[in-house]
């Protein structure tokens, strides 16, 4: 019973990681970016770089939403059915 709670627990949290892939590297990309036009143009205000961050996360996240629910709806059934074997 231990090893299949590990088991999916360390599912649980690759599908996690695979899902926050999109938001986290749009950021970092859109960051890096923002900072590098900064140094260039020696602009340096600080909530400059908040709001493209914002907008493309939430960009890439409507765009990838159902990929995300897939992922999250397909794990879930697996655990549910499996809980349903263990009780039944």
């Amino acid at each position: 019973m231990e090893d299949i709670v590990v088991t999916y627990f360390r599912e649980a949290i690759v599908i996690i990681c695979y899902a926050s892939v999109p938001a986290l590297l749009t950021a970092l990309i859109i960051g890096f970016g923002v900072s590098f036009l900064q140094a260039a143009t020696q602009i340096q205000e600080q909530t400059l770089s908040y709001v493209p961050k914002i907008m493309a996360v939430f960009l890439i996240l409507m765009l990838t939403f159902s990929w995300m629910m897939q992922l999250f709806v397909g794990f879930t059934e697996k655990i549910l059915k499996n809980f349903y074997v263990l009780i039944g």
